[in-house]
């Protein structure tokens, strides 16, 4: 059972969630705004949030960059647009899904699912990896003007250090652990996000978008193979 955070304005789309949350077995605590939901982010823990972009006081982008200043959550967010650019906004500021209204409440479930079952396997990767190596075994890449510590998670371009997205990191250590190699988008998706991916695969062209922006004028790393997926090529 998920403790679920449904924020909205939308009193019947807060109903909807919620009837069907609870049908599958979960709890769920209601918000009308952005800054109601930071406040109970900080009052109690939640094992996902459904978060909503327009709304009042403190819209859904802003909340997201707030609660990820003291919490790792997995959130998803809603909108009534499908826009490159609001996704791209919100995978910037920390989001795990995105998800575009009208939305089927089936669907949302299972996505609940799959997110919360990536997380805590992520989580107990990383504490198993922790305990099977020891502190000074640092793995790293360093080719070009690109130096990477994937055990510390800090990369640096032209000798300086950048910041990324959780997802970012993850994309760009699968292509590190990879290179050379072609991978289709379903394998990337599997492997990276943890799951089958059952919805709109965008999602990944987004995050790709976002890793080159943040290689600069190393983009050319990630390579894209034409009806197959990406190839990172440190040459390029």
């Amino acid at each position: 059972m998920y403790n679920i955070l449904i924020v909205d304005d939308e009193e019947k789309i807060r109903d909807l969630i919620s009837k069907y949350a609870k049908y599958e077995g979960h709890s769920t605590t209601e918000a009308g705004d952005g800054m109601e939901a930071v406040l109970k982010c900080r009052e109690q823990q939640f094992d996902v949030v459904i978060m909503d972009i327009m709304m009042p006081e403190l819209d859904g982008f802003s909340a997201c960059r707030e609660i990820r200043t003291f919490s790792d959550v997995p959130i998803i967010m809603l909108s009534a647009r499908g826009e490159e650019y609001d996704r791209i906004n919100g995978f910037e500021v920390g989001i795990d899904d995105y998800v575009v209204k009208p939305f089927s409440p089936k669907e949302l479930m299972l996505r609940i699912d799959a997110i919360i079952k990536r997380y805590n396997a992520g989580k107990k990767t990383a504490v198993t990896q922790s305990q099977q190596e020891p502190q000074h075994d640092v793995k790293s890449f360093a080719g070009g003007g690109i130096k990477i510590d994937l055990t510390a998670r800090i990369v640096y371009i032209d000798d300086k250090r950048i910041e990324m997205t959780p997802k970012e990191y993850d994309l760009l250590f699968y292509f590190l652990r990879n290179t050379n190699i072609a991978l289709t988008r379903e394998k990337l998706l599997n492997e990276v996000w943890g799951y089958d991916y059952f919805g709109d695969d965008r999602t990944l062209d987004t995050h790709v978008k976002l890793l080159r922006k943040s290689l600069g004028k190393y983009s050319n790393s990630i390579v894209t193979l034409r009806g197959v997926g990406y190839r990172f090529d440190p040459e390029k």
